[in-house]
């Protein structure tokens, strides 16, 4: 058996390699992606870009399994056709990929994003609202992995994963944007230290990927992925400031003051510190997602929401996040 990580290359797709490689020692690890990197040696890189036919020059079995992260998702950040024409021809071209191999088993990383901006509280259950290119290439990419698992739906296993923010070593987004911004003092509260910012840890993302492929047998399964209860920004941050030892009082400044600052910083070089209306936007607006699910299907978490920054900390030699 053989793991096929599409988009392995990316800030998931490492962790999972490296978890792989820890617990299952000589296991052939494929990463397909545009971006080379073989994990020091511990995956065999395959140059594939999702967006054509894929065609590979190795091996491939039945009983292989494929995880699919290959996504354009940094939003905002890219024009609306990049997400379509990655995120959901992708989706197309990997399933296309498992069809011709007869491969039964596929992990597919979508997004909390198709369930749109809204403070009401998200189950699995509820309807998809994206309103965003983004969610909306997400929630399509779902059901084309769907459409695949259903024309043999005795024989096909897929796992649907929603991360909330993810956060870890490698990240280089919104976790590691908070941390520099309450070290650097660039970040305060917009109008409001409530909102709800679900999220999970990198290690214990790729952790329960590995746990429902070994627990799940047949069929299509979907699964909130993040802490529960979900932590306000305010949690969040004193957390982060008590793991890395930050002496810092964050204020509370009005929304609109903020937005306004963002509107005029960000074209003149905010948007590299992520100062831009659109980010601010989404600092003042809830990601309240239920992850009850998870937490009642039998998978034990073995970071605490503290525990995990600090082993985050730890992994970059206790002198920051990244």
């Amino acid at each position: 058996m053989a793991y096929f990580i599409f988009g392995g290359s990316g800030f998931i797709g490492t962790h999972l390699v490296y978890l792989i490689s820890n617990l299952y020692p000589g296991t052939k690890i494929y990463n397909l992606d545009i971006v080379e990197n073989n994990h020091e040696g511990k995956s065999m890189y395959i140059s594939c870009d999702v967006r054509s036919d894929i065609n590979i020059h190795v091996p491939v079995a039945s009983e292989d399994i494929i995880f699919n992260f290959a996504a354009v998702h940094r939003t905002p950040g890219h024009p609306d056709q990049a997400y379509f024409e990655t995120n959901i021809r992708g989706a197309e071209n990997v399933c296309a990929f498992a069809e011709k191999f007869g491969i039964k088993k596929i992990v597919f990383t979508s997004s909390i994003a198709p369930y749109g901006a809204a403070e009401d509280l998200k189950i699995e259950e509820t309807l998809p609202t994206p309103n965003t290119p983004y969610g909306i290439s997400k929630l399509v990419a779902e059901k084309i992995h769907t459409i695949w698992q259903a024309k043999r739906p005795n024989e096909r296993q897929l796992t649907i994963v929603r991360p909330g923010v993810v956060f870890g070593k490698g990240e280089n987004g919104n976790f590691t944007r908070l941390y520099w911004g309450i070290r650097g003092g660039k970040f305060f509260y917009p109008g409001r230290k409530d909102t709800i910012k679900a999220c999970i840890y990198v290690k214990e993302l790729v952790r329960f990927m590995l746990y429902r492929l070994e627990n799940h047998s047949e069929g299509v399964e979907l699964y909130n992925c993040t802490f529960e209860p979900a932590f306000t920004i305010e949690q969040i941050v004193e957390t982060m400031k008590k793991a890395t030892g930050l002496q810092r009082t964050i204020v509370k400044v009005p929304g609109s003051l903020l937005m306004t600052v963002a509107s005029i910083v960000g074209p003149l070089g905010g948007k590299a510190l992520g100062i831009c209306p659109a980010r601010v936007k989404k600092l003042m607006i809830s990601t309240n997602i239920c992850g009850k699910k998870l937490a009642d299907s039998g998978y034990k978490f073995h970071y605490t929401f503290e525990e995990a920054i600090k082993d985050w900390y730890r992994d970059n030699d206790n002198k920051y996040l990244r």
